[in-house]
């Protein structure tokens, strides 16, 4: 499928175009920016040339109707359907959507959110819609990959009015984290669902996201792409009392300190340009005032690391991306430097040598560091196309293949050293009921789990014992007990809780307290049947028409020992509509596009 991809700005207009047939490959690409007295400048590329110079396009209107004569002219013939680039989806666009007149209508409510980005993005989509009526158009949001973040994380201590209103954390860039995330654990050969993720996209815009078992859950930038890391002309965070103080002592009016924040503020108003290279050409000849631009922008990006990795619980993977993430070694060493704590350490030589041309995604830490510290091309636009044409894909080819689906109520898996404690040394768990995974079974037995605000009576145990203990409650018990347990894969269990477990012949206090992510086991078999493969994430569609939910990010885990079955917990159940089982499907989406 030949897919062209638009990135419409305020002042410059970016194009790609990618055949997916097989491997993404990019044909065409150009930029037209610097648009003034009737004439723009250009630089393209196609089947392995370069063009640059003057074009005699007033506008990005202008460009983009030439462009369907241009793509001609370097074979890059028609597209099959146009992805665009927008940049605020608010809280109703949370995944990618087909464009037509109701949803650029809604897109355009949104503008007071994104007021410089989303009406330049929208600009595009309407030139393009004249251009090629009869091509699909999609719109592919910076803001959806981050839905995932939890109201903690969305949520400002602000007036419940402004709330309501709309004010909140979004964030953006997240085509670009969700990409280098994807490339980055592939480099390393281990699943997304099991890692913990720190990804920074280093460029004139800059910003920092969370990424943990495959879900953004965290991501600096806030209600507008003000928020966060310092970048080339954006300060990053401020005190918001800068609007009176500015009002009181220069008289500047809202419009005009909003206008500094976007365009005056960042390394252009510490160095006095925007410009990674030049500020630190200029710190190399003992410029005082771009030494110091340096020294905030690694500290700030140092700084977010570390608040991510403390949310997350631990971090196995830092990723660097983005214009400043790619090619400058020295900042990508002032960044790292200091984390040695978390046992994440650069080797110099591998970060100086770092050539993207031969490696899409190069490790560049020591030997013996703990975190991983890989460097990737930011590819938006690849992922664009990409999200495109899975959006457009036909859905016919096969019928949806029912999963069953499991309601798993709160539980607990004993250690050896727990049986003892709460049963007597050396009592053996009494099998009572079959479960439907083979060897697995629940106990006669049961034990009370205890917090600091309430306890959780008659909780069912699950054998055969385990290594370690592990206790799976639902976001509800969290409230009774009074514990706010992590979202954790079974078995991830390093950064858990503490809780107390009592039995009749005594207590036993644990780790292990987690909130077990939604998941369905399968075997070999039925895997490959089904398309699907160990540790990715897949959407899956449970109960009726009236009542019926889609659940988002469901891990699928492979192994010879296990039986087809969606697990969920009785939160998750009871929205759905389910008492005790159910039967669920997967929905197409986006993993079998990214893992082709």
């Amino acid at each position: 499928m030949k897919i062209l991809v638009v990135n419409s700005g305020s002042s410059s207009l970016k194009v790609s175009v990618f055949d997916l047939a097989g491997q993404a490959v990019e044909t065409f690409k150009a930029t037209y920016e610097r648009f003034e007295n009737g004439a723009c400048a250009y630089r393209l590329s196609a089947g392995g040339t370069r063009e640059s110079g003057q074009a005699p396009l007033a506008d990005i209107a202008a460009a983009l109707a030439a462009l369907p004569a241009v793509l001609e002219r370097h074979g890059a013939g028609r597209p099959e359907a146009i992805g665009h680039r927008l940049v605020h989806g608010g809280e109703r666009f949370r995944e990618t959507i087909v464009l037509d007149a109701g949803t650029v209508a809604a897109i355009e409510t949104l503008t007071p959110l994104a007021p410089l980005h989303n009406p330049a993005n929208l600009l595009g989509v309407r030139v393009a819609q004249q251009v090629w009526p009869d091509i699909p158009q999609v719109a592919v949001f910076d803001t959806a990959f981050h839905a995932t973040n939890p109201a903690w994380a969305t949520t400002y201590a602000v007036p419940k009015a402004w709330r309501e209103a709309g004010f909140r954390r979004y964030g953006f860039h997240g085509t670009s984290h969700r990409q280098v995330a994807f490339r980055a654990a592939a480099e390393i050969g281990q699943p997304l669902a099991g890692l913990k993720i720190v990804t920074l996209h280093l460029g004139n815009g800059a910003s920092a996201c969370a990424v943990s078992n495959g879900v953004s859950v965290d991501t600096s930038m806030g209600l507008t792409p003000l928020e966060g890391l310092v970048m080339g002309t954006r300060g990053g965070d401020v005190d918001p009392g800068l609007f009176g103080f500015l009002s009181r002592q220069l008289g500047l009016d809202v419009a005009e300190v909003e206008r500094q924040l976007y365009h005056e503020s960042g390394l252009k108003a510490l160095a006095g340009s925007s410009d990674m290279r030049a500020v630190e050409a200029k710190a190399a000849e003992g410029d005082a005032d771009a030494r110091l631009a340096l020294e905030v922008f690694a500290y700030r990006a140092r700084k977010y690391v570390g608040a991510y990795a403390a949310a997350m619980g631990g971090l196995d993977l830092l990723v660097f991306t983005g214009g400043i993430g790619e090619n400058s070694a020295s900042m990508r060493r002032r960044i790292c430097e200091g984390l040695e704590f978390m046992d994440l350490s650069l080797d110099h030589d591998r970060n100086d040598s770092v050539d993207l041309a031969e490696h899409p995604a190069p490790q560049i830490q020591s030997f013996g560091s703990q975190v991983r510290v890989v460097v990737t091309a930011a590819a938006e636009e690849e992922m664009i196309a990409r999200e495109t044409a899975a959006l457009l894909a036909p859905r016919h080819e096969a019928p949806p293949v029912s999963i069953p689906v499991a309601v798993s109520a709160r539980h607990v898996h004993l250690s050896r050293a727990a049986v003892d404690a709460l049963f007597g040394p050396g009592y053996q768990l009494t099998p009572a009921l079959p479960l439907r995974q083979p060897g697995q079974w629940s106990s006669q037995e049961r034990v009370t789990i205890e917090g600091p605000k309430g306890r959780l009576e008659r909780v069912a145990i699950l054998g055969p014992e385990r290594a370690r203990t592990q206790v799976e409650i639902s976001r509800t018990d969290c409230f009774t007990v009074g514990i706010d347990a992590p979202v954790r894969e079974s078995g991830q269990l390093d950064g858990t809780p503490s809780v107390t477990l009592v039995g009749p012949a005594g207590r036993f206090e644990t780790d292990g307290l987690i909130v077990a992510a939604r998941h369905i086991h399968t075997n070999p078999q039925d895997a490959a049947r089904l398309g699907l493969t160990d540790g990715t994430m897949v959407d899956v569609r449970i109960g009726d028409e009236e009542r019926g939910l889609v659940f988002g990010k469901t891990l699928i885990r492979v192994s010879p020992k296990f039986v087809t079955e969606m697990h969920i917990d009785t939160d998750e159940a009871n929205a759905a509509d389910i008492r005790v089982n159910g039967e669920g499907s997967i929905v197409p989406g986006l993993t079998a596009a990214i893992a082709g």
